[in-house]
């Protein structure tokens, strides 16, 4: 049950405050937070058996900005996202969606569409079946499934056993479904996965013009090469724990060496190096290299201006 803001609730009498909503819950009142769409990680802990897959792991996505989930496979990337859709139970720690777990959401295909794994689907119904079977589960109307077909450039095939579709159409079939019940925060799971460069580029301005209108888009990759293309913030994580979480132009330059490397076999070279500033290191074969720090955009002379 909802509080109105400023006036008291009829079950506890007490009044909302602006900028919170209350939820009463097993007669416990509680307040969320008001940002709709806000994805929230706290401590968050998986252990399977006696492997730790997260740990201790803490972020917010904020909505209206494409947030890149960044690491190398394996590093607990798709376990955090199952957590916060209810598909892994946590060790340890919390994951909510505006203050509640996936569990607590009366309709989670309103709230959150998530592509965690294409190859999820009934291989003998059709692309509009299988879109109909999830919307009939949420109240969600049958119109929807072929707005979403649309929207993803599959109407064609929408008669089409899915089993028979590619990689890329699967992904397609996917990213519909998680848009079926038109939701304020989106999680795709690696989305541009078998697309051609047209899919990918697709895919980059659908999350774009989603997140332009203020939903919260979470998307995973172990390439920063794409992420660099597609997020706006990132959020990096390594053996579970986090690593980084800044705008993607801070990490881009926090990881990248900005300097010059020069061998030669002359030492009067290392000499007007060293007086400007650079660093001279010896190699094992007892030569020199020096390194030459750029600070600046270095001309044709080698020296940083």
């Amino acid at each position: 049950m909802l509080a109105n803001h400023g006036r008291p609730d009829r079950r506890t009498g007490r009044a909302g405050l602006p900028g919170l909503r209350y939820v009463a819950r097993e007669g416990i009142l509680s307040h969320v937070a008001e940002a709709a769409g806000l994805i929230e990680v706290r401590d968050l802990s998986k252990k399977f058996g006696e492997k730790i897959a997260v740990n201790g792991l803490s972020f917010t996505v904020e909505p209206g900005h494409v947030t890149g989930f960044l690491g190398p496979n394996g590093a607990g990337k798709s376990t955090t996202m199952r957590v916060i859709v209810g598909l892994d139970r946590p060790s340890g720690g919390s994951a909510t969606i505006d203050g509640l777990t996936y569990a607590q959401l009366r309709r989670p295909l309103t709230v959150v569409g998530a592509l965690l794994e294409a190859r999820a689907l009934h291989p003998g119904r059709s692309a509009r079946n299988h879109l109909l079977y999830l919307a009939q589960t949420q109240g969600v109307p049958a119109r929807r499934c072929d707005e979403v077909l649309e929207m993803v450039g599959l109407s064609a095939v929408a008669r089409k056993r899915a089993g028979g579709f590619s990689l890329g159409m699967t992904q397609r079939l996917g990213i519909a479904a998680a848009m079926l019940g038109d939701p304020r925060v989106l999680m795709l799971d690696e989305p541009v996965n078998g697309l051609d460069p047209e899919g990918i580029r697709w895919v980059r301005n659908f999350m774009r013009y989603l997140a332009s209108e203020g939903r919260t888009i979470l998307v995973s990759s172990h390439l920063m090469s794409e992420m660099a293309q597609t997020a706006d913030h990132l959020i990096v994580i390594g053996r579970g724990k986090l690593i980084a979480d800044c705008s993607t132009q801070e990490f881009i330059a926090s990881s990248s060496e900005r300097s010059v490397l020069v061998r030669s076999p002359d030492s009067r070279l290392s000499d007007l190096i060293t007086a400007n500033g650079g660093e001279v290191k010896p190699e094992p074969d007892g030569g020199l290299v020096p390194a030459v720090p750029a600070t600046g955009q270095p001309d044709y002379s080698g020296r940083s201006v």
